[in-house]
């Protein structure tokens, strides 16, 4: 069974030979990695831990637009498509890159969100995507994934977390003429993308974080009403083109669930397992029916404070309840991060390959 099969069947919820795989990670976390296999790139990772899942996200895409606009969001200092500006902030494992500028912050009227400098579509070199998905399938026929965007979060890097929270009650004019704007770009980007690869992508991922530790962050009447289309924009069409669809979000976001899957969603992640009502037992019952897992294995304490045994037990115990009718993928419930030892990511993988469907 190829790696995409393997994939494919978990978006389906169907058991294959063994579960599928993927895994992201920190910079430093890839440096960590590469300096202990002795390899060279990203993709070299991957195949040695034969990981299933692969991501196509528009940062793989040689960008050709103006160099002031260049800053990869939430990847380095400077500023980003959108016009929002990021500077770094580190700890002693990782850096990260926070939002000290907001392009759409002062802005009052839906004309002044639509006279704003979007950026084009033509700032990429789509010719290359068949290229970087070439790089993914080196060792076996990886499935790979694009990941489009989002209609949440990028609208509220632009316009700043909390006037974009006030607006949603006091402006919703604004958040909807923000939203369109970023839904339109970012559908007709993923639509280049996939013309350009044709027929070598197999899942349009999507996302947004909307959910705290106990609950969405906002309330989901006001989700449903005014983020919910937005969020289909860039699920419902793909999923009509026949293409498989994956939506992140971390947090407790199990109340939101069956809206998810109405509008075609296939697989969610990260699946934070500290979160309220996102343990796998309650996803498992509820849930597993209508739509398949990707994360779970926890990088919030089990991954960092764990021994590797005990992340290998844990693996095991968790795909034994979210793959249960085979719809999970494996993965680490978000990026690992740079206090997370190599030999853990190992034992992880260990489990997934030691594991077989009855």
């Amino acid at each position: 069974m190829t790696s995409k099969e393997r994939v494919l069947k978990a978006l389906r919820r169907e058991k294959a030979d063994r579960p599928a795989s993927d895994l992201r990670c920190t910079q430093e976390v890839w440096d960590a990695l590469k300096e202990h296999f002795s390899l060279d790139t990203v993709e070299d990772i991957l195949d040695k831990l034969d990981i299933d899942m692969r991501w196509i996200t528009a940062g793989s895409i040689p960008f050709i637009g103006p160099k002031e606009r260049s800053a990869p969001t939430l990847g380095a200092e400077g500023t980003d498509i959108f016009g929002c500006v990021m500077k770094a902030a580190k700890n002693k494992y990782n850096t990260y890159y926070e939002f000290v500028g907001y392009p759409l912050g002062n802005c009052k009227t839906v004309e002044e969100i639509y006279e704003y400098d979007w950026p084009s579509q033509d700032w990429w070199d789509y010719s290359k995507v068949k290229d970087v998905i070439k790089l993914h399938k080196k060792t076996d026929d990886r499935a790979i994934m694009f990941f489009a965007g989002g209609t949440f979060e990028t609208p509220w890097y632009m316009r700043g977390m909390e006037q974009f929270f006030m607006d949603l009650y006091e402006n919703p004019e604004i958040v909807e003429a923000i939203c369109t704007k970023v839904e339109e770009y970012y559908y007709q980007r993923a639509l280049r993308v996939l013309d350009a690869a044709d027929g070598q992508i197999d899942i349009i991922g999507s996302g947004g974080d909307i959910g705290g530790q106990q609950c969405l962050m906002l309330n989901p009447d006001t989700w449903r009403k005014l983020i919910k289309p937005h969020t289909s924009g860039l699920v419902k069409p793909f999923k009509d083109m026949g293409l498989m669809t994956f939506y992140h979000s971390c947090g407790s976001v199990s109340e939101v669930i069956p809206d998810l899957a109405e509008i075609g969603v296939d697989i969610l992640d990260p699946i934070q397992v500290t979160a309220k009502n996102m343990y796998p037992e309650y996803l498992a019952e509820k849930y597993a029916d209508i739509i398949s897992f990707h994360g779970a294995i926890d990088e919030v304490e089990l991954l960092p404070h764990a021994t590797a045994k005990q992340v290998y037990d844990e693996t095991i115990r968790i795909i034994s309840i979210l793959g249960k009718n085979g719809g999970f993928v494996v993965s680490p419930s978000h990026q690992v991060q740079g206090d997370t030892s190599v030999e853990k990511i190992i034992a992880l993988f260990n489990a997934v390959k030691d594991f077989r469907y009855t």
